[in-house]
C-alpha cells in the first residue's frame, strides 16, 4: 500500500495484516489504538475494503466480535494494542473457547529487541492468553506473518470453533516483507479435525435409536456452529424418528421453540419435562453437546439407566465428563446426515406412545408457571411480551447472565439457529450489550435486543457511545430488579437470606443515562404501560435503554439445587422458603 514499494507482493507488515483481513472476506474489525498498533491503524485508515468499529473498551471488542460470529458464523475480528489492551481481551478469549466461538484476535507488541524487558505496556501476551484461546503465535519475522494470518483464520473457524491470538511487535509491522494470499500449505500439518463419523459407529447408533422405548435427543451448540444445514438435518431427524428433543442453553434455535417434539431447555433452570425424559430415557442421543456440569447435575446419577450416543467434532469432549457407549467423532452437518441416512435406509421408526404419554403427564405439571400480579411487572412476563410483540420479526437476542438470561431461555421461544447470542460456559456478566453491538453491525436492518439485568449491563455501559458513533439501533432491555438476581436467589437459598453486597443502593436513573449518551430511555412501571412501552422501543431507529422495573425478589423456577439429580428438580408451586432450604440441605426431593 506504500507508493515506494514496487511489488505488490511486497509490502509492510502492517500492510500484509489488512491485505490478510481482505483475503479473508472480512467486512468488519473491533478494536481500539494504542502505540504497539498504530502501523496498522494507519494502513486501516487508507483502505475502505474493511470497517473499524472503534469501541471503549477492548473487553467489548472481544464481545461484539463474539456477537458478530455467533450471529453469522463468521470469524470475529479483533484489533487492540500492547499490555493492557491484550489483558482487557482475556475475558472475551475466554468466554470465546469456552462457548466454541471463532475469533481472531491481533495484539500489537512492542518491538522485539525490547521484549522481555519490561518495556513500556509489554506483557507476556502468547503466555498469557495460551490457556485461553484454541492456538497463539508471537511473529518476528515479517516473513511469516502472511502465513501466521492465514493459519490463524483457518485454526480459529476448522473443527471445533474457537479464539485465536496473533502478536506482532511493531518492528515487524513497519518491516517489509513478501505477502502471499491463502493457500492450503497455511495450515497446521498436525491439525485436520476430523469430518466424518467413523461408518461402523454410526450403525452402532442408528440400531440403538431403532430399539429405543424411551429415547431423547439432546443437542447443544455444536448444532448450531457446524451451519444451518446441520440444523436442517437435526429437524430432519425428529421428524423421521419421532423422538423428542431438548437442547443446552448455547444449542437454542437448532430445533424451533413451536415444534411439536419440543421438551424445552435442558438443565438446571430447564424444563420438568425435559430433566425428567433425560433421567428416564433409555437411549440418548447427544449431539454437540459436552455434558457440562450445569446439564448434568450429579454426573453419577445422570440419566442413569441409558445408552448414550455421544456425537462431537472435539475428540477430547468424548467420555470427558460423562462415559458414553457410541462415541461417534465428526462434524454434526456431516453425521447428522449419514445417521439419517441409515436410519432411513436400514431402521424401523419404534413405537414410543407409552412414552409420550408419559411425557404429557409431565408437561402438565407446567413447571414454567408463575402467579401474576395486577401491580407489579413480573420479569417472566415482560419476557413473554416481548416475545410476542417481537414475533415474526426479524429479530435477535443477546443476554447478559443472570436470572434475566434464564428466564430469556425459558419464554423467548428461538425458531432458527444464530438468532440466540449468551455467555454460557463462562457466565460472563457484560457480554450482551456489546455482543449487541456486533451483531447489528452483522445485520444492520434487523431488530437487535439485548436482554439485560440491571447489575450485569453496567460492567459494559460505555458501548452505548460505541451504538451512537456507528448509528446501531440496538435496543437494552433491562429487567431492573434493583438486585445481582442469581446471585441474591443463592444467597436466599443456600446462605440463610444473608443478602451480602448482592443489593444495588446506588443505581443510575436509566432514562436520565440514555439521555446523557444521546440514545432513547424508557421505563415501564406497570403491567397496562408494557405492551405499549415496548412498542415504542422497537419503532424508534436509535438506541434504546429501556428501564423495566421488575418484582425485586422473584426467584428463578424451576430449579436443580446444585448436587442433585434431574428427578430432584424444585418447581415454582414447591418452592417455599423451608422445603428450598431442605432440598438445598441434602433434604427430601421434591418431585
Amino acid at each position: 500500500m506504500s507508493d515506494t514499494i514496487q511489488d505488490p507482493n511486497q509490502m509492510t507488515g502492517a500492510a500484509m495484516i489488512v491485505r490478510a483481513l481482505i483475503d479473508h472476506g472480512v467486512k468488519h474489525i473491533f478494536g481500539y489504538p494504542g502505540g504497539a498498533v498504530l502501523p496498522i491503524y494507519d494502513e486501516l485508515f487508507q483502505q475502505s475494503d474493511v470497517e473499524h468499529i472503534l469501541v471503549r473498551h477492548e473487553q467489548g471488542a472481544g464481545h461484539a466480535a463474539e456477537g458478530y460470529a455467533r450471529s453469522t458464523g463468521k470469524p470475529g475480528v479483533v484489533l487492540v494494542t500492547s499490555g493492557p489492551g491484550a489483558t482487557n481481551m482475556v475475558t472475551p478469549l475466554t468466554d470465546a473457547l469456552m462457548d466454541s466461538i471463532p475469533l481472531v484476535c491481533i495484539t500489537g507488541q512492542v518491538p522485539t529487541h525490547l521484549i522481555g524487558n519490561d518495556a513500556f505496556q509489554e506483557c507476556d501476551t502468547v503466555g498469557i492468553t495460551r490457556p485461553c484461546t484454541k492456538h497463539n503465535w508471537l511473529v518476528r519475522d515479517v516473513n511469516d506473518l502472511a502465513k501466521v494470518l492465514h493459519e490463524a483464520f483457518y485454526v480459529a473457524s476448522s473443527g471445533r470453533p474457537g479464539p485465536v491470538v496473533v502478536d506482532v511487535p511493531k518492528d515487524v509491522q513497519f518491516a517489509v516483507g513478501l505477502y502471499h494470499p491463502p493457500r492450503k500449505s497455511d495450515v497446521h500439518l498436525s491439525y485436520t479435525p476430523r469430518l466424518k463419523g467413523d461408518a461402523a459407529q454410526i450403525r452402532k447408533a442408528v440400531a440403538l435409536l431403532a430399539s429405543a422405548k424411551r429415547p431423547v435427543i439432546y443437542s447443544g451448540g455444536g448444532v448450531v456452529n457446524s451451519g444451518l444445514e446441520a440444523s436442517k438435518l437435526l429437524r430432519e431427524l425428529v421428524e423421521a424418528t419421532g423422538f423428542p428433543i431438548t437442547s443446552t442453553l448455547m444449542g437454542l434455535g437448532a430445533y424451533p421453540a413451536s415444534g411439536k417434539n419440543w421438551l424445552g431447555m435442558l438443565g438446571m433452570h430447564g424444563t420438568y419435562e425435559a430433566n425428567m425424559a433425560m433421567h428416564d430415557c433409555d437411549v440418548m442421543l447427544c449431539v454437540g453437546a459436552r455434558f457440562d456440569d450445569r446439564i448434568t447435575g450429579r454426573t453419577d446419577a445422570f440419566s442413569p439407566n441409558s445408552k448414550k450416543i455421544h456425537i462431537d467434532i472435539d475428540p477430547s469432549s468424548i467420555n470427558k465428563n460423562i462415559r458414553v457407549d457410541v462415541p461417534i467423532i465428526g462434524d454434526a452437518a456431516n453425521v447428522l446426515g449419514d445417521l439419517l441416512q441409515v436410519f432411513k435406509l436400514e431402521a424401523k421408526r419404534p413405537d414410543i406412545r407409552p412414552w409420550w404419554q408419559e411425557i404429557a403427564r409431565w408437561r402438565a405439571r407446567n413447571s414454567l408457571s408463575y402467579k401474576k400480579n395486577g401491580d407489579i411487572i413480573l420479569p417472566q412476563y415482560a419476557i413473554e411480551r416481548l416475545f410476542e410483540l417481537t414475533r415474526g420479526r426479524d429479530t435477535y437476542i443477546t443476554t447478559e447472565v443472570g436470572q434475566h438470561q434464564m428466564w430469556a431461555a425459558q419464554f423467548f421461544g428461538f425458531e432458527e439457529p444464530h438468532r440466540w447470542m449468551t455467555s454460557g460456559g463462562l457466565g460472563t456478566m457484560g457480554y450482551g450489550l456489546p455482543a449487541a453491538v456486533g451483531v447489528q453491525v452483522a445485520h444492520p436492518n434487523s431488530l437487535v435486543i439485548d436482554i439485560a439485568g440491571d447489575a450485569s449491563v453496567q460492567m459494559t455501559m460505555q458501548e452505548m457511545s460505541t451504538a451512537i458513533q456507528y448509528e446501531l439501533p440496538i435496543k437494552i432491555f433491562i429487567l431492573n430488579n434493583q438486585y445481582m438476581g442469581m446471585v441474591r436467589q443463592w444467597q436466599q437459598l443456600l446462605h440463610g437470606n444473608r443478602l451480602s453486597h448482592t443489593y444495588s443502593e446506588a443505581l443510575p436513573d436509566f432514562v436520565k443515562l440514555a439521555e446523557a449518551f444521546g440514545c432513547v430511555g424508557i421505563r415501564a412501571i406497570k403491567p397496562a404501560d408494557l405492551d405499549g412501552a415496548i412498542q415504542e422501543m422497537i419503532d424508534v431507529r436509535r438506541p434504546v435503554l429501556f428501564d423495566c422495573r421488575v418484582a425485586a425478589l422473584e426467584n428463578c423456577f424451576p430449579m436443580i439445587p446444585s448436587g442433585k439429580a434431574h428427578n430432584e428438580m424444585l418447581l415454582p408451586a414447591e418452592a417455599n422458603d423451608e422445603a428450598t432450604a431442605a432440598a438445598f440441605a441434602g433434604g427430601k426431593a421434591l418431585v
